[in-house]
C-alpha cells in the first residue's frame, strides 16, 4: 500500500524538488515534435478564427457611413453659416449623393470603399463647416 501524501499535485511536488516538470499530453511525456506540432495547431486554429470573425461583409457599412454624414450636414445646417461653410455642405451634399450611388450600383468591393471614403469625406466637410461657424 502507498504511503498517504499531502494532496498536492505531481507537477507541484517536482517544482519543489528542483527538477523540471515535463509537458504532458495524456500520461506520457511530449517529444519536441509533438510539441511543434501541437504549438502549430494552436497557432492556426487562433489565426483561422479571427480570420473568419473579420467578414467583409461587416467591413463594408457604406449606409451607416451615408447616415452619419446626413446627420452631420444636417447639424452643420442648422447653424449661422458663413459663405464658405456653405460652399463646404454644397460639396458635402454631393459627395453623399455620389457615395449613395457608388454604394447602390456596387458590383465589386472598389465601389464599396469608394462609397466609404466619399461618406467619410462629406462628413469631414461638414465637419469643417461647423467648426468654421457660429452656434
Amino acid at each position: 500500500m502507498r504511503p498517504a501524501r499531502a494532496a498536492e499535485p505531481r507537477r507541484a511536488r517536482l517544482l519543489t524538488r528542483g527538477q523540471e516538470a515535463p509537458d504532458r499530453l495524456g500520461s506520457r511525456a511530449l517529444t519536441s515534435m509533438e510539441r511543434r506540432i501541437l504549438i502549430f495547431a494552436v497557432a492556426w486554429a487562433v489565426a483561422s478564427a479571427t480570420a473568419l470573425g473579420t467578414s467583409p461583409a461587416g467591413a463594408w457599412n457604406c449606409p451607416v457611413q451615408i447616415k452619419s454624414a446626413e446627420d452631420t450636414i444636417k447639424k452643420a445646417e442648422a447653424m449661422k453659416l458663413t459663405p464658405e461653410a456653405r460652399a463646404l455642405i454644397d460639396q458635402a451634399k454631393k459627395l453623399v449623393a455620389e457615395a449613395k450611388a457608388h454604394h447602390t450600383d456596387a458590383k465589386a468591393k472598389i465601389d464599396h470603399a469608394n462609397a466609404m471614403w466619399k461618406a467619410k469625406a462629406a462628413q469631414a466637410q461638414a465637419e469643417s463647416a461647423a467648426a468654421i461657424s457660429t452656434p
